[in-house]
């Protein structure tokens, strides 16, 4: 009925070409109208109807508000400080202000937490110091405002236990892995779940969606699930510094992945950390629920894994495939050792279907997705290149995994 009388009024406007005044007085009268008309709307929606708009207009100004451009009053900035709490995979974050821009790590102070509120330290002792490794843009904030990786020691200097980057940077240091270079591309799968029930975004409440198959690299209503967040999440690691090289969906509805890389040594992880971290903060804005379990629905449906794909300045020149065999080989020395880091629940996944090799049973094959270690057709072709450790889980801690990498493949004496 409101929506009849808007148009009545506006049928009744007709320009007529030269007559600037009586246009403006059309449009004054075509105004005044209007908003006669939606008061009569407003008034008969009902109260419903008044508070979502009201709700509304709140949310625009808190969205005014967090946009604000603090370059235009200040010359501060905020660091939001990041780090890993107790389990291994909950990243924590608090912010600090800071008088101007850094862009050096090195040049950011040291800050503590309470670790008796991540399990990191006893409450008689709880003082965990942030130390500042890598520096990305803020996506969030804008401006000069940063995110910064941290990793965490005890007052006396000492990593905490859950502090994997300090190992893995003495690897990474190392005279003999500083001359190789490594380079890694991280593929991390993750799940998108509904809020509350802990089941995939697009699947039906309480039940399944259709079999496996249109779903990878799909797109549509009925195929592709989440991918406001997907590209949201993309658009925002380019923003961020990090060297995200790109986005699919995954062959389990509502599974995506991304792909960092190519990155060299403890920078890989750096990377990937803070690629998690913003992935999070969006599915928090979007409200839905971000996992990196490795098998979060089981049954016949594809887990969640972390293929590392990697490469040293060996294998990357003439004869580099040899190279890479003798590293391959070297893995399989140590299959245990690394399936035992490569990520909790990884068992469930690993079970030699769905693209998997059994976690038990060590192979490499060419183009074999069913391999622990793939190579790829050009690699074998060009006689140089990279391979894929397929074994890594989604959970995986990167720092953990890239470093173990390059100390089995170059540090590692078979004999």
């Amino acid at each position: 009925m409101f929506i009849l009388k808007i148009n009545k009024i506006i049928n009744k406007l007709h320009f007529e070409q030269g007559d600037c005044c009586s246009i403006k007085r059309k449009l004054v009268s075509f105004i005044s109208r209007l908003s006669i008309a939606l008061s009569s709307i407003y008034k008969h929606c009902g109260k419903d109807f008044r508070e979502r708009e009201n709700n509304l207009f709140k949310m625009a100004l808190l969205n005014d508000l967090i946009n604000l451009n603090l370059t235009d009053s200040t010359h501060k900035i905020i660091a939001e400080y990041i780090w890993i709490g107790g389990s291994g995979m909950d990243l924590r974050s608090k912010a600090r202000t800071l008088p101007g821009p850094v862009s050096d790590p090195k040049k950011l102070p040291n800050w503590n937490y309470d670790g008796s509120s991540t399990g990191q330290a006893p409450g008689e002792d709880s003082e965990v110091i942030l130390y500042p490794q890598a520096i990305f843009k803020d996506p969030f904030r804008g401006g000069n405002n940063i995110l910064v990786i941290c990793d965490a020691y005890t007052p006396a200097g000492e990593p905490i236990p859950t502090n994997k980057r300090h190992a893995a940077a003495k690897i990474f240091s190392h005279p003999e892995v500083e001359k190789e270079v490594p380079w890694y591309g991280l593929e991390q799968e993750y799940t998108l779940l509904q809020k509350g029930i802990n089941w995939p975004l697009g699947w039906p409440q309480g039940g399944f969606p259709g079999p496996q198959g249109p779903y990878y690299c799909g797109i549509g209503a009925e195929k592709a699930f989440g991918r406001d967040i997907v590209d949201a999440h993309y658009k925002a690691c380019l923003y961020a510094g990090i060297n995200i090289s790109g986005i699919n969906g995954e062959v389990m509805p509502g599974q995506w992945e991304f792909q960092v890389g190519p990155s060299v040594g403890i920078s890989a992880g750096d990377e990937l950390w803070a690629a998690r971290y913003i992935l999070e903060r969006i599915t928090e804005i979007a409200g839905v629920v971000v996992s990196f379990d490795p098998k979060p629905i089981p049954g016949d449906w594809n887990g969640a894994g972390a293929h590392t794909n990697y490469s040293t300045k060996s294998m990357r020149e003439e004869g580099g495939y040899e190279v890479i065999k003798k590293a391959i080989e070297k893995l399989g020395l140590r299959h245990k050792e690394h399936i035992a880091a490569y990520g909790e629940g990884n068992e469930r996944r690993l079970t030699g279907r769905h693209e998997t090799a059994d976690i038990n049973t060590f192979k490499w094959g060419v183009a074999n997705r069913g391999a622990s270690i793939r190579v790829g057709r050009d690699t074998e072709k060009e006689g140089k290149g990279y391979f894929e450790d397929r074994r890594p889980a989604s959970n995986m801690d990167p720092y953990v995994v890239t470093s173990m990498i390059a100390e089995t493949t170059i540090l590692f004496n078979k004999s």
